[in-house]
């Protein structure tokens, strides 16, 4: 198994939380100028932090380690966005965290907006919570985000999954057991829409809470979203997703009495 688990220092205990137990999770692959800042800002929040180095190839790793107080783990090879929140989950889960707060590693997201969705996975049952981006139809938000999240809030609620304004947000809370246990089989950015679905269709509560996104316009910032790529690659999930939800209903009105 391509992974490594280093660096793990001394944080708050998730016992010493009243209630369900938060954890972040940052899964960062190629962000060597903004990584530890959002280390930082997460640390800062008391909270255990779980970094997933998903087999960076440049100033990354050095920038993780330039930050103490998270517990860091590394994929050797790249192996996806999806692959490494997994990673994270399970090495949060088995630090006692009940849930997992992810962010993105290129600073878009704030970590002290945190609250908001844990308030919002709080208040019904073992929710999973979706930081709807504010501002997202502003012309200064690449074109790639504003189209492909027009596209994929569509294709989730169409196979199945829930309703949401921001289907491609990935500052979420995740219930860590409910997760691991959905059978995603995407592993790359397709493991974000794939998870809703999947989470609609085990009667897991999907919610949404608003949080900003800065995208600094004119400033440098990262993405490695393949337009073309990941388009495919969503494209061949929904496609799949929609598939196994038409088998469902044919298999239940051939199987229901009087069908």
């Amino acid at each position: 198994m391509s992974l490594k688990n280093k660096n793990n220092k001394s944080h708050p205990s998730p016992g010493k939380q009243t209630g369900p137990r938060f954890a972040f999770v940052i899964p960062v692959y190629n962000h060597p100028d903004s990584v530890a800042e959002v280390i930082r800002k997460a640390l800062s929040s008391g909270l255990p932090v779980f970094v997933v180095d998903d087999g960076s190839t440049d100033r990354t790793p050095e920038s993780i380690r330039s930050v103490k107080g998270a517990t860091v783990l590394s994929h050797t090879v790249n192996r996806g966005k999806g692959a490494a929140l997994l990673t994270g989950f399970t090495a949060a889960a088995a630090s006692g965290a009940d849930y997992a707060i992810t962010l993105d590693a290129d600073g878009q997201h704030d970590p002290t907006q945190a609250p908001r969705l844990m308030e919002a996975a709080r208040s019904r049952g073992r929710a999973m919570v979706v930081g709807c981006r504010e501002g997202m139809d502003d012309p200064s938000i690449p074109w790639t985000s504003r189209f492909g999240r027009k596209f994929s809030n569509f294709w989730v609620w169409a196979a199945g999954g829930p309703g949401l304004s921001d289907t491609q947000s990935g500052y979420r809370v995740y219930p860590i057991p409910e997760s691991l246990r959905l059978g995603t089989l995407a592993r790359r950015f397709a493991f974000e829409v794939e998870v809703l679905v999947l989470a609609r269709r085990k009667k897991i509560p999907v919610l949404q809470a608003p949080v900003s996104v800065d995208y600094k316009p004119g400033g440098k910032r990262i993405s490695h979203f393949r337009p073309f790529v990941d388009f495919c690659r969503n494209s061949y999930t929904f496609t799949r997703l929609l598939v196994t939800r038409a088998a469902t209903s044919i298999s239940f009105l051939t199987t229901r009495p009087g069908g």
